[in-house]
C-alpha cells in the first residue's frame, strides 16, 4: 500500500512537472485576446466623405477614420490641437497660420498603399474640394459641401497658401470668431491627396468616399449596409494604438432590438434608447445609463417661401394651434423639455427672457381668419422615418399635430421617405412643413443660429430648411461673427432670439436630454457635447 501511494505521489508530481515546464510554452503561442468593442448604432452612413455629410449617423462612422487639423477635447467644447501641432492668428483675425505635426501615418487598403506621410497638400486639398468649383473632387459623391456653404465659407476665405511642407496660411476676407471651432467639426475631416489622385487616374475617384483611407484611431476593414461596419486600431495613430482592437458598428435601426442585444451583452454601447424602456433599461445591474442635457432642438419647420407659410401670421397661429406640452409628455416622457428659443439653454447667449407662444386654439382660429383662411387650408406635413437625438418618434408627433391642426380647420397630410431621402427633399424645399432637427458641433451660437437659420443656408440647399432669409435677423447674426467680444455677441444673439420668436419660421417641439446605456465592462466612454460618439481613449475590462 506505501508503494502504490508513492509511485501515485511520484506520478503527480511529474505531471505537475510537465504542466509547469508546458505551460509558459503555451502561453508564449497563445495571442492575448484582441478587445473588441460592439456599438449598436443606429443606421448606415450616408458615405465615407465627412464633406457631404450633415448627420451624426455618418459622422459617427467618419470620426473613427479621418483625423482634424484642430479638435475638441474628448468630452468637451475646448479646441485642442489636432493634425496642426500648434497655430497663431494675426492681431485683426484675419491671418490664421497652422504648423502642421510630421510623421503622421496614413491607413492604407487594397486600393491604395500611401508613399509618403501627411502634410500641407492634404489640408489644402481638404478645404479645396469644398470651395474651388475647378476642383476634379467638387462634384465627386456630392457637391452639396452643406456645412461649408452654411457657415458662408465659400465668401469668408480669401486666400488659403501652402507656405511649406508643413505650413499653411489661411487668409479671412474678414475676422470670424467661431473659426477655429469651426475647422474642429466632423465635416473638415482630412483625406489623402495622394489617394485621391490615385483613383482619379484609375478612374474611380467614388472609391476615395467609399473605402475610406484616414489618419484617425481605426482603418475601416469591412462595411455591409444596414448590417456592420468593422474596424482596427490602426498601430501607428500619431497619438498612440487604441486601447479596444477591434471595433463594431452593428447597425440596429430599432431602439428596442438595440436595448435587447446590449441586455445579452452582443452590443457595449447604444444611442438613442426608447424612452418607454428607460424604467427597466436603470434597473439592469450589467448598465450604467450615461447622461447630460443635449445640446439640440427638435423643431417643426415652415417653409417660408410657400403659401401660406410666407405670411407670418399663419406661422403664428400654428404655433399656437398645437399643444406642445402634450407632446413633450407623451413623446419624450422624461428625457426632454419644451423648447422656446431654437437654441437649448445650455448654449450660451440662451435668451431666458423669452416667453413661449401659448397653446390657445381659440385665438389661433381667429388668426387664420385675419390672415384670410377663416376655413382653414390643406398642407402637408413631413415626419422623419428614424429616431434622432432630438426626436425619438417623429411619426407619433406628427400624429398629435395633426390632430391639433384639425381643430382649427387644417387639414394636414402625413408624408416620409427614406432618411436620406428625407434630408435632401428637405434641403430642397419641397416641403410645406416639416421635422427636423439639430445637435449643435462647436460649442458656439453660430452654429444653430447661422447654419440652421442664415440666408446663405437658406439658398444653397444647406441646413436652413425654413428658407428663412430675413434680414433684420441676417444682419445681426453676421455681425456676431465678426465680434471677438463675447458679452458683446451674447447681447447680440439674445436680439436674434427676439426676433426669431416674432418671425416663427419654426414650431420649436424639445430638447432631448443625451441618454447613453454602456454597459459596465466599458471603461472611459466620454459623453460628447455634441452627442458623437467616438472610441479612442475607450477601454473594455
Amino acid at each position: 500500500m506505501t508503494i502504490s501511494l508513492s509511485r501515485r505521489k511520484l506520478r503527480l508530481t511529474k505531471s505537475a512537472l510537465i504542466c509547469a515546464v508546458a505551460l509558459p510554452a503555451i502561453l508564449a503561442l497563445t495571442p492575448v485576446a484582441a478587445k473588441t468593442l460592439v456599438f449598436c448604432s443606429e443606421g448606415s452612413p450616408e458615405n465615407f466623405y465627412p464633406g457631404i455629410n450633415t448627420t451624426g449617423t455618418s459622422f459617427d462612422a467618419n470620426s473613427q477614420i479621418y483625423g482634424r487639423i484642430v479638435d475638441f477635447e474628448r468630452g468637451g467644447t475646448k479646441v485642442v490641437p489636432g493634425l496642426a501641432e500648434s497655430w497663431t492668428v494675426s492681431k485683426d483675425g484675419m491671418e490664421y497660420t497652422f504648423h502642421l505635426r510630421k510623421g503622421v501615418k496614413w491607413h492604407s487598403n487594397k486600393n491604395f498603399k500611401p508613399t509618403r506621410e501627411f502634410n500641407a497638400d492634404d489640408f489644402m486639398f481638404a478645404i479645396e474640394r469644398q470651395w474651388k468649383e475647378n476642383d476634379p473632387y467638387f462634384k465627386v459623391t456630392s457637391s452639396n459641401h452643406s456645412y461649408f456653404n452654411d457657415m458662408g465659407m465659400p465668401k469668408l476665405l480669401k486666400s488659403v497658401d501652402k507656405v511649406d511642407e508643413y505650413t499653411v496660411k489661411i487668409t479671412l476676407n474678414k475676422p470670424e470668431a467661431p473659426f477655429l471651432s469651426n475647422l474642429a467639426m466632423e465635416y473638415a475631416g482630412i483625406q489623402s491627396k495622394e489617394y485621391a489622385i490615385a483613383m482619379l487616374k484609375a478612374g474611380t475617384p467614388e472609391k476615395l468616399d467609399q473605402e475610406p483611407i484616414g489618419t484617425g484611431p481605426f482603418m475601416m476593414i469591412q462595411y455591409q449596409k444596414d448590417a456592420l461596419i468593422r474596424f482596427k486600431a490602426f498601430p501607428d495613430y500619431w497619438a498612440g494604438k487604441a486601447k479596444i482592437d477591434d471595433l463594431i458598428f452593428s447597425i440596429t435601426p430599432d431602439a428596442s432590438v438595440r436595448w435587447a442585444k446590449l441586455q445579452k451583452g452582443e452590443c457595449h454601447v447604444m444611442p438613442y434608447p426608447n424612452p418607454a424602456d428607460l424604467d427597466a433599461i436603470r434597473k439592469d445591474a450589467n448598465v450604467t445609463v450615461l447622461e447630460q442635457p443635449g445640446l439640440n432642438i427638435g423643431y417643426l419647420a415652415y417653409n417660408t417661401t410657400k403659401k401660406p407659410f410666407d405670411d407670418v401670421r399663419v406661422r403664428k397661429a400654428i404655433n399656437m394651434a398645437i399643444d406642445k406640452k402634450a407632446i413633450v409628455s407623451a413623446v419624450y416622457l422624461s428625457t426632454g423639455v419644451a423648447a422656446t428659443n431654437p437654441i437649448p439653454p445650455t448654449q450660451w447667449s440662451y435668451n431666458k427672457s423669452i416667453k413661449d407662444d401659448a397653446f390657445d386654439p381659440t385665438a389661433a382660429k381667429k388668426a387664420l381668419a385675419a390672415a384670410g383662411y377663416p376655413n382653414g387650408f390643406t398642407t402637408d406635413l413631413w415626419a422623419m422615418p428614424v429616431q434622432r437625438p432630438y426626436n425619438p418618434n417623429a411619426k407619433r408627433i406628427a400624429e398629435l399635430m395633426q390632430a391639433d391642426l384639425a381643430k382649427i380647420g387644417v387639414k394636414a397630410e402625413i408624408k416620409s421617405f427614406e432618411w436620406g431621402e428625407y434630408r435632401k427633399r428637405m434641403q430642397a424645399g419641397e416641403h410645406q412643413m416639416g421635422m427636423l432637427g439639430w445637435t449643435g458641433d462647436n460649442g458656439d451660437p453660430d452654429n444653430f443660429l447661422n447654419t440652421l437659420l442664415g440666408c446663405d443656408s437658406a439658398k444653397t440647399n444647406g441646413s436652413n430648411v425654413a428658407k428663412f432669409c430675413y434680414q433684420p435677423f441676417e444682419e445681426i447674426v453676421q455681425k456676431a461673427k465678426v465680434v471677438s467680444n463675447p458679452a458683446e455677441r451674447t447681447k447680440l444673439y439674445e436680439k436674434a432670439q427676439v426676433i426669431f420668436k416674432e418671425q416663427a419660421p419654426w414650431f420649436t417641439i424639445a430638447h432631448a436630454v443625451q441618454l447613453k446605456p454602456v454597459r459596465k465592462e466599458v471603461i472611459d466612454f466620454k459623453l460628447s457635447p455634441f452627442g458623437r460618439h467616438t472610441f479612442y481613449g475607450v477601454d473594455m475590462k
